[in-house]
């Protein structure tokens, strides 16, 4: 199956990026949201993003028209029945991804592949919650999704052959760089990622360096593009602590368990660059 039409559920901060990259990849492309307002507000969000690779010189004038073409937007998951993929990236609750999948199954055709874009929920939970366990698999996209290259390929202990193949084709066809992983809680980069991120805040919590230092030092020290706490307030707080949260739930191991100092900034509302706030402060 070459896979030519593609769905995506939720046109957020994520699934606006994989749209952007799949419209730009010459698929047609579908994106679907809860309702028109938030569907209105991610269109409007990719027509500003398109809008400014053509200013920078980055996109041709023509070749963004030529994309916006290929993009529909829906509130109807019903629309997904004539895509060959169709993946997932709505917030990261399990139960909800469950049935977004377990309604998939009834809509589209027999060979759609369903994929999700979760960093931390259980894909094989999602896979049985269809009658395709064999087509359902993970693609976890990186933010930024226009700029970053990498997408972590899940498969799950369900998963075919084939559906493995085909999604690894199309993330090189979108322009990705696709790395093979388990269904294993975090897969390859948060299991690495959030224990560091973690006890950074640990080292700064005991008082040993300042945030500037401890961020100057991972980068000029290991040679990290930015330091601990420019990347915490960069991909949330928040986000940040339900992953550790769920790998804690997972292993039970200490380094897991998000520090009480990031507890407390997220019940403080501060959640980094989102929000103004985190560990360090943003001018609007």
């Amino acid at each position: 199956m070459a896979i030519k039409t593609v769905g995506v559920i939720g046109c957020g901060l994520m699934g606006g990026g994989i749209t952007q990259v799949s419209a730009q990849a010459g698929f047609t492309t579908l994106v679907v949201e809860a309702n028109d307002q938030l569907l209105e507000a991610g269109l409007g969000r990719l027509r500003q993003t398109l809008s400014g690779l053509v200013e920078k010189g980055k996109l041709e004038a023509k070749e963004k028209d030529a994309v916006l073409a290929r993009i529909v937007g829906t509130t109807k998951l019903e629309e997904l029945k004539a895509c060959d993929i169709v993946v997932e990236a709505i917030t990261e609750n399990q139960p909800l991804k469950n049935e977004t999948f377990a309604t998939l199954d009834r809509i589209c055709p027999p060979h759609t592949l369903l994929a999700s874009n979760t960093s931390s929920c259980n894909v094989t939970a999602m896979a049985a919650a269809t009658k395709r366990p064999g087509h359902v698999l993970g693609l976890h996209f990186f933010n930024p999704v226009p700029l970053m290259k990498l997408v972590e390929v899940v498969r799950t202990i369900l998963t075919d052959d084939a559906t493995v193949t085909e999604a690894t084709e199309w993330v090189r066809a979108v322009g990705k760089v696709p790395v093979q992983t388990k269904d294993a809680t975090a897969f390859i980069v948060n299991r690495l990622l959030v224990p560091y991120l973690l006890e950074a805040i640990r080292v700064y919590e005991s008082g040993l360096a300042s945030l500037e230092d401890i961020d100057q030092a991972m980068k000029l020290g290991c040679g990290y593009p930015m330091g601990p706490f420019t990347l915490l307030d960069l991909v949330g707080l928040d986000t940040t602590m339900y992953v550790a949260e769920v790998m804690f739930e997972e292993f039970r191991e200490p380094r897991y368990a998000p520090p009480p100092l990031l507890k407390r900034m997220v019940m403080a509302g501060r959640l980094g660059r989102k929000t103004g706030r985190g560990f360090y402060t943003y001018a609007k």
